[in-house]
Parts: C-alpha cells; structure tokens; sequence
C-alpha cells in the first residue's frame, strides 16, 4: 500500500490501558464518596457507558489500538475475508485470480485443522492469513477473560503457522468486538487488531444487491473491506464478484496491506481486469 511502510503495529503499554480503565473506577468511588451520590452516579454511568460502546464498536481504540482504514490516498484497497476456510474458498480463489486481486483471510483455527489444504492454496496463490480465533465463539467473545482469550488466539497462531507455515501478523475480532484485556495478548503474541471501514453485512442474512447497497459508498482509496465466505446464504462467491466489480468500476486495485514479513512497499496486487 501507499507509505511504503508497514501496517502492522503491535499495541503498545497495552497494560497502561488497563490500569487506568481500573484507576477510573476508583476516581468514580472517590468522587462518589468526596461529592456525593448523583455525582458518582453520574461519573459511574458515564464511565460504564464508555467501556460497553468500546466493547461493541469495533472501530473503538479505546481498549486496544486497531486499523480502521490504510493511510494515503493511492487508489487501492484491502480486502479482507471472514470465518474461513470453507467450501467457498476454492470458487473465491478462482475469482480472485481471475481478477488480478489479493486479500487476506481471517481464518478460524479448529477449521484449518478441520480444511488445511484450503490454507495452504490461500498461501500458494500469494494471499494473506489472519488469526480470527480458535472456536469463533460469537456471542461470547466480548466477555471473554484472559485466561480464554489467550487460549482462542494462541491456539490459532499455533495452528497457522504449523498449516501455514508462519504465525500471521493480523487479528480480527470475533464480530468485531473486544474488551480490557485483549491488547496485552494481541502485544505478546506480536498481533495487529483489524477492523474494518466498508462493510455490506454479508455474513448473516442478506441477497447480494443488499449487501452491494450497503458497501458501495465506502468502497474509497484505503478502505478495509469486510467480507466473509462460508454464510448458510450461499451468497458469498456472487458477492465478492459484485464487489470486485464496483471496485474496478472505481479505478480501485485489492492489494495486501504491508506487514513485518513484507519487503518495504510490499507487492501490491495489478489493477483489476475488466470482466
């Protein structure tokens, strides 16, 4: 991408974070017990309000840093892709190679080891591979603790870099959430968070002209576009084609975001061929 320089950016003092997030529930006691009880309330709702809109907003920085779209204005954007691998994998492959465009996959760790010949032909073909957890526990992941977030994500490095031969730099959140104690683990395993600022809600369900309605105006230079592959629609394949078609329209290439194993620059996908 533009920049010539890498995106991936390991938090940093991600245990300063949690400290003071616990330092201001204890100015919250103090203020309660100084002031009095509708200035407490007052603080306590405001502060508990910050941590669950940071819990659920998947572009929040506040917990742990995270890539929300690629700096610079060159005409190219990152697509990414959800929840695999899966039957899908192969027919987007194939779409992609037809189109001259690259992306990254956020793959779920007991399905590799479930499909890895599907992750090493991602690697073959000169795609990326992100870590999206072990189980993809979706409706427990924002309340996750320590103990199990370290066991979800390490449990995936472990398997990607057996299946694909090195420990990815990328992590994407289950849904997009998170929480206080995600950016020590992400910082020790060497791990970048992911977000994402186009998105056309392709992973429940949908038909591919409403998901088209949905991401087409954010489809801009930079963008980091969410995708995923597997859903019970069967809609995924004719979506990503959809999309790589808007984005050709655009003047926009699907190029890899440069990481720490990427040369300086990296190797940006060519401009999208035309159908």
């Amino acid at each position: 991408m533009q920049e010539h320089a890498t995106q991936h950016h390991v938090p940093r003092t991600p245990r300063l974070r949690l400290g003071l997030l616990a330092l201001s529930q204890v100015a919250v006691v103090g203020l309660w017990w100084l002031v009095g009880w509708k200035s407490g309330l007052a603080a306590l709702v405001l502060t508990h309000g910050a941590v669950l809109w940071s819990t659920f907003n998947p572009r929040s920085q506040l917990f742990c840093p995270a890539l929300v779209r690629l700096p610079g204005e060159a005409k190219q954007v990152w697509l990414t892709i959800d929840d695999g691998p899966s039957d899908d994998t192969l027919p987007i492959l194939d779409l992609l190679d037809a189109r001259g465009a690259r992306a990254t996959f956020f793959l779920v760790g007991e399905r590799v080891r479930a499909r890895p010949e599907l992750v090493r032909e991602i690697v073959r073909r000169g795609h990326g591979v992100g870590n999206h957890s072990d189980s993809h526990p979706q409706a427990a992941f924002w309340r996750l603790g320590p103990a199990t977030l370290e066991a979800e994500i390490a449990a995936n490095q472990r398997t990607l870099a057996e299946v694909a031969g090195s420990a990815p730099c990328w992590f994407r959140s289950v849904v997009g959430h998170t929480n206080p104690f995600i950016a020590p683990i992400l910082a020790r395993h060497g791990l970048t968070r992911v977000a994402w600022s186009a998105r056309g809600f392709d992973g429940v369900s949908c038909t591919p002209d409403q998901v088209l309605s949905r991401i087409e105006p954010d489809l801009k230079p930079g963008a980091i576009v969410l995708l995923h592959e597997g859903a019970a629609h069967g809609h995924n394949v004719e979506i990503l084609r959809r999309v790589l078609v808007a984005l050709e329209t655009r003047g926009l290439a699907a190029a890899l975001a440069p990481n720490r194993h990427s040369r300086e620059g990296g190797n940006p996908a060519p401009l999208l061929r035309k159908a």
